[in-house]
């Protein structure tokens, strides 16, 4: 049997000296934590971009589980380790992945060069577990790179803080609980600092630095940001170096609405929400999810990096490549709407949100059969209103209200954008809140305190919020009514940070007439709890807790197709 031994990964002074060449001078992170702020002409043009691909591909797609995730836990850890003597990704082309983002409507792609498992995709001088020790024996980073730069899209790298392979690294496999005897962060920095050098130096411009999982690493994080900033003075990095960064990263969600600080909402094309190739009967999501995402995301000033996971022969998968093309079919339609737009003037609301640039602001009716809407009325005059592609649109101002009449005929089953042509710059107007479309009602309220703890807390996007009941609750109910009718595939779940694990059976359900159907059951929901099901159209949806061992709260129930 063929022996499975770890390869040499290089460390201490072997590290240090490869490193020489590569590592500028260490950065002590300042005693107030701050560090140069981004260049605000980068971050105004990444935020144009609004949609971007994630990649997350390596030796693990051989086990169609879970990039790092899955070692020692599925796969064990030698096992794992030695997955790259295998990999052979014959059918890759770099040309063709990003040929495939262009045609789904990206501007960007971000690469996972190194995961949590340590595996690095790029010819690193700092370690030999990489890809030109595989059967392959090309370098990824480099191909894809250059074919980002012929074809005229921006590059950026996610690299992991986190790194359950490096012996220096203090915690390793599974999933970063099991703590090594021994470990060295100092040493570890210089590593760190040493491959996000070379993949500026050497693979860059880099439109961004993508960390992940910086536990541990904490004021640290502050050295990297200055390092990248001398480095490439345009570049942005994301805020999970450990000490903060240019823009948020909601995962799986979408970001709030917020025009102070830019975020980046990374999701899953994946059916099964895997990030990883997740094996043949992965599937994808549908085409209204998809678009849900990239509207919702623009109309709250955020970006999102939609991710494909590749398969282990190098093709990504042809129904994601589809699904893609699909996306991009729209958004050759409707792309004005989405890119060099920024979130508002109103509020995301239920199914309508907005967006706006130059003298124009976008409605998106989204998955509704309203053929009226009302909203707080703009401090602007309204030159014309049309449907994005074509078609007048009855509308008036007054009484502080804006109302729109939605001509008769076929309406998009997903996105009905109507376009508002003003007399002075979109982005002087004010924010303006809508009057919330979902109403939301429950059981019980913590000490019937509705202001603090109400039922609509967990509807309001905001997870720093919660819909909380009285101490010693076991059964509680929580109804949204969403105004209208409205077709429902997804439920997203998440029990308050500090009150999570509390409920351990529920349904959830919708209205039908008198009756309460149950669409699907389950035990735990804990902090991040997903669900997919065959949609249902309905107008009320509920969840009911049957058990729990103390009271429930949940800070936010998000429902989309």
């Amino acid at each position: 049997m063929k022996s499975l031994l770890r390869p040499l990964v290089l460390f201490g002074a072997g590290l240090l000296a490869l490193a020489s060449a590569f590592t500028p001078p260490a950065v002590a992170a300042p005693a107030d934590h701050t560090w140069p702020a981004a260049d605000p002409a980068a971050v105004a043009r990444w935020q144009s971009l609004r949609f971007g691909m994630f990649i997350h591909w390596g030796p693990v797609s051989l086990t169609g589980h879970e990039i790092g995730w899955s070692r020692g836990a599925q796969t064990p850890i030698d096992v794992y380790d030695n997955l790259y003597h295998q990999f052979n990704p014959t059918n890759f082309n770099a040309d063709e992945w990003v040929a495939i983002a262009k045609a789904a409507g990206m501007k960007y792609i971000v690469l996972t060069t190194k995961h949590h498992d340590g595996f690095c995709l790029w010819d690193t001088k700092l370690s030999d577990y990489n890809i030109m020790n595989t059967p392959f024996h090309r370098d990824v980073v480099r191909e894809l790179a250059t074919a980002c730069k012929k074809q005229g899209i921006d590059f950026g790298a996610y690299y992991s803080v986190t790194d359950w392979y490096n012996t220096n690294w203090p915690v390793t496999s599974p999933a970063g609980k099991v703590k090594r005897d021994t470990s060295d962060l100092d040493a570890y920095e210089k590593y760190l600092q040493g491959q996000i050098t070379e993949l500026i130096q050497n693979y860059g411009p880099l439109i961004t630095i993508w960390n992940d999982v910086s536990a541990m690493y904490g004021k640290r994080g502050a050295a990297t940001i200055e390092m990248v900033r001398r480095l490439q003075p345009d570049i942005l990095i994301n805020n999970r170096t450990g000490d903060g960064g240019d823009y948020e990263t909601p995962e799986q969600r979408i970001g709030k609405f917020q025009l102070n600080h830019p975020w980046e909402s990374c999701m899953t094309i994946s059916a099964h929400n895997a990030w990883a190739w997740g094996g043949s009967k992965d599937g994808v999501k549908t085409l209204a999810a998809c678009l849900d995402m990239l509207i919702r995301g623009a109309g709250g000033d955020g970006n999102i990096l939609l991710n494909v996971g590749p398969r282990p022969d190098g093709l990504i998968d042809p129904e994601q490549v589809a699904r893609l093309k699909e996306i991009g079919d729209w958004l050759a339609r409707n792309g004005e709407s989405i890119y060099g737009t920024r979130g508002g003037p109103w509020k995301p609301a239920g199914s309508i949100t907005s967006t706006r640039k130059g003298n124009n602001v976008y409605i998106h009716l989204i998955s509704a059969d309203q053929t009226r809407i009302e909203l707080p009325a703009l401090p602007a005059t309204i030159k014309s209103a049309t449907l994005l592609n074509g078609g007048n649109v009855e509308f008036t101002q007054q009484d502080g209200k804006l109302t729109i009449n939605l001509p008769a005929g076929p309406r998009d089953a997903i996105d009905t954008i109507i376009k508002l042509e003003l007399d002075r710059p979109a982005m002087d107007l004010p924010v303006l809140t809508p009057a919330p479309e979902i109403k939301a009602t429950a059981s019980n309220v913590f000490e019937k305190n509705e202001a603090e703890y109400g039922a609509e807390k967990a509807f309001d996007n905001d997870a720093d919020t919660r819909w909380a009941t009285d101490s010693g609750t076991k059964q509680a109910w929580i109804a949204a009514d969403l105004g209208h009718t409205q077709s429902i595939g997804n439920v997203h779940l998440q029990e308050a940070k500090d009150y999570a694990g509390r409920v351990t059976k529920f349904e959830f359900q919708y209205r039908d007439g008198d009756d309460w159907k149950t669409i699907f059951s389950g035990t735990k929901i804990g902090a991040n709890f997903k669900k997919s099901f065959p949609a249902v159209t309905a107008r009320e949806f509920r969840l009911n807790i049957l058990d729990a061992t103390d009271g429930p709260t949940l800070s936010e129930i998000e429902l989309s197709r």
